[in-house]
């Protein structure tokens, strides 16, 4: 049980070794740190750990202290590896050291990483066959030492079920926040996002942020084509409805809105629904009819495909899982989900 008499809460090892970054490991303490269910309760038990406990080197010109081994590896929910430029991009197939590969093997729950923290997962052998991310000046070399996982650059984070991967420093907010919609819910998320003041959603991925060889003429954005959308998510949009209101061909629209934010403009609208779909699913007894209606998918049928693509359950599970079966409505809650 946890202190506040509650279920016991999640527990989080964060890794830390020479040369961590400070931001990273601020973040996590931060965002995960202080998540609390809607009657006030902490929801993880974040612990710093290391190889070995003791004094760890940071990037900066101060150190910290780990209290905790690999042991609180062996025993964590999540484990989150945090990234160290002293080593990580020296990294090999089978060159960790043993214990350290060994502990993230045997890891009972998921097991993520922030930045360079990707080159530890794979240089333990987790991302074999696995698709995964890290920071865009890393992802060639990447590419290069580790050839069995399928790099993406372009994201800022890569969710593979038990196995995590995040961009650069700051896409740990994203992946952080991503771990606890995942675990409680968005309105959880939202309101960590909210008082660290960061928005819940960081629009498009990482190709916005790359350096280009060639210096490329300012691009006119399309984020008014976005904001007008997302009021209308009910509506049937169109990718023509879309380039209109940037006064743009659709042909230079899809260009300029995959540049500015890694997405083709009909997947950043299918995320929008999905979105909205979960907060209907948690906020209210619609019956899933009326929630595929007002997000956009027009059916339940297709609200229930698109979840199964994007999330991996339905409907009905994911409001049993962040709002209760028995909450409101009950069954009628659920429409005809439950037949599915």
């Amino acid at each position: 049980m946890s202190p506040e008499g509650s279920v016991a809460r999640h527990r989080v090892a964060v890794l830390v070794r020479d040369g961590v970054l400070p931001m990273e490991l601020g973040l996590v303490h931060q965002l995960l740190g202080t998540a609390r269910s809607a009657s006030g309760e902490l929801l993880y038990d974040v612990r710093t750990c290391a190889p070995r406990p003791g004094m760890i080197r940071t990037d900066a010109d101060f150190p910290i202290h780990a209290e905790h081994g690999l042991d609180v590896v062996a025993a964590a929910d999540t484990v989150l590896v945090i990234a160290s430029h002293e080593s990580d991009e020296g990294l090999t197939p089978g060159g960790l050291d043993a214990d350290l590969a060994a502990a993230l093997r045997g890891a009972a729950g998921r097991v993520a990483a922030i930045c360079t923290g990707s080159f530890v997962l794979a240089a333990a052998g987790l991302l074999d066959g696995r698709r995964a991310t890290t920071h865009w000046m890393s992802a060639d070399l990447f590419a290069r030492t580790f050839p069995a996982v399928t790099v993406d650059a372009d994201v800022l984070y890569v969710d593979e079920g038990e196995v995590l991967t995040s961009a650069g420093e700051a896409a740990g907010i994203d992946l952080c926040l991503h771990l606890i919609r995942s675990d409680h819910g968005s309105a959880v998320a939202a309101e960590v996002a909210r008082r660290t003041v960061v928005p819940p959603h960081r629009e498009g991925g990482q190709a916005q942020y790359i350096q280009r060889p060639v210096p490329e003429p300012r691009l006119t954005s399309t984020s008014e084509a976005r904001a007008w959308a997302l009021p209308r998510l009910a509506e049937p949009l169109t990718l023509a409805d879309l380039a209109a209101v940037e006064s743009m061909s659709v042909r230079t629209f899809s260009r300029r809105f995959r540049e500015e934010t890694g997405l083709t403009p009909m997947q950043w609208l299918t995320q929008r629904r999905l979105e909205r779909a979960r907060e209907l699913l948690e906020a209210t007894d619609h019956t899933i009819d009326r929630v595929a209606t007002e997000a956009g998918f027009g059916t339940g049928a297709s609200l229930r495909q698109h979840f199964a693509l994007g999330l991996g359950v339905s409907p009905g599970a994911y409001r049993a899982t962040f709002r209760g079966a028995g909450v409101g409505a009950g069954a009628d809650a659920l429409g005809d989900d439950a037949h599915v």
